[in-house]
């Protein structure tokens, strides 16, 4: 389970790093929780209005396990411009918050992959 952990942190700060260079700021700490296939994870997260954040979510890119997110606003509303990676192992949230506060990060498996437990990691960036 450690490895994996490792393997779906690895994957998630691999997504940021391109963004780095386009001046986005990431948090040092990364969000890594089991995810299973029959309940997602819904992390709070707050977000200030006039910033451009990302949400960088993996699984280890082996486990054959494809997943999907959204920011959910203060009604509970998804938006948010998503990009998942090929394989279905990783996504990238860009969000624009109209308002600050707490909003909600949901993460799920989609029935494209082979759904079982595994390991998620979420970094967050911003600028």
């Amino acid at each position: 389970m450690a490895d994996d952990a490792a393997e779906a942190e690895g994957a998630a700060q691999a997504m940021a790093l391109p963004l780095e260079k386009k001046d986005f700021v990431f948090r040092a700490e990364a969000w890594v929780k089991e995810l299973r296939p029959d309940v997602g994870k819904a992390i709070k997260v707050q977000l200030f209005k006039g910033n451009d954040y990302r949400f960088c979510v993996a699984v280890p890119p082996g486990s054959g396990v494809q997943i999907t997110a959204t920011v959910l606003d203060f009604e509970g509303k998804p938006g948010g411009k998503i990009r998942v990676v090929e394989g279905g192992w990783g996504a990238v949230v860009e969000y624009q918050p109209k308002k600050t506060g707490v909003y909600v990060v949901a993460i799920r498996q989609t029935e494209e992959g082979k759904p079982k437990p595994t390991v998620c990691a979420m970094v967050t960036g911003y600028k």
